[in-house]
């Protein structure tokens, strides 16, 4: 027996797979590898709430502390990122060092393609990025800033100085904002180095800030968990001009 068809079922249909290929996706976190620069990348990507491809966003490229690998990526999104950027409408990206060559040393030589990678993947708004880190992922964030100024907005280091600064790198970064945070009890050579760095930026016009914890040692938790977005306040800020 042939069963009765109606022309509208295919209309009808298209109309549907339409429909569910437009709706926004819930918030998500994407483990990703890529081949940069002839090495492997592995990598993070954390898309905020309602995430829509077709919309742009703004962004946060992250480097995770100590030896930068997965662990540390999982860390500091964990701590410090996440939960806020998918509240506030945030992409973050966070890479970890191709071969263990912390980004401030070798692993430094995937930028800029992997940020134009990044930039092909997704919708960033202004094609620029906030720049962060924790310790080594502070360092590794003022030496990649430095080295590809035209892709970043800001950089902020909880803690975190230039590696071998020199006035030319300093000048890199004066037009991006400069956000700098160090626990009060951190007994390393932390203190006098951002302190004198900040003061430097800031006679070049520069918005930098140098912010001590209070009794806080070197991991801060007055930044992570429910402080976190104290880091996205400084990303906010930017909108408002990061130079005189």
């Amino acid at each position: 027996m042939k069963h009765p068809t109606s022309k509208w079922m295919p209309l009808f249909s298209a109309a549907v797979v339409a429909m569910f290929a437009v709706q926004p996706v819930a918030a998500e976190l994407l483990e990703k590898t890529t081949k940069v620069a002839g090495v492997t990348v592995r990598y993070k990507v954390v898309l905020p709430s309602g995430y829509d491809p077709a919309k742009t966003y703004p962004a946060i490229l992250a480097f995770g502390g100590g030896p930068q690998n997965m662990t540390t990526v999982d860390t500091v999104l964990t701590r410090n990122f996440r939960a806020e950027a998918e509240k506030r409408g945030y992409i973050v990206i966070a890479p970890a060092a191709p071969d263990g060559e912390l980004f401030f040393e070798d692993g430094a030589r995937i930028f800029p393609e992997f940020l134009k990678m990044i930039l092909a993947d997704y919708k960033i708004q202004d094609n620029k990025f906030h720049i962060a880190g924790p310790s080594n992922g502070g360092i590794a964030a003022f030496h990649v800033a430095a080295a590809n100024p035209k892709y970043f907005l800001s950089v902020t280091a909880f803690p975190g100085y230039m590696w071998e600064p020199s006035p030319a790198k300093l000048n890199a970064i004066s037009k991006m904002c400069v956000f700098m945070y160090v626990g009060e009890n951190d007994e390393y050579r932390w203190h006098p180095e951002m302190k004198r760095e900040a003061e430097l930026l800031r006679t070049m016009g520069t918005t930098a800030r140098y912010t001590v914890e209070k009794g806080q040692p070197h991991r801060m938790e007055t930044l992570a968990g429910a402080y976190a977005g104290r880091l996205f306040d400084g990303f906010e800020e930017t909108k408002n001009g990061c130079s005189k």
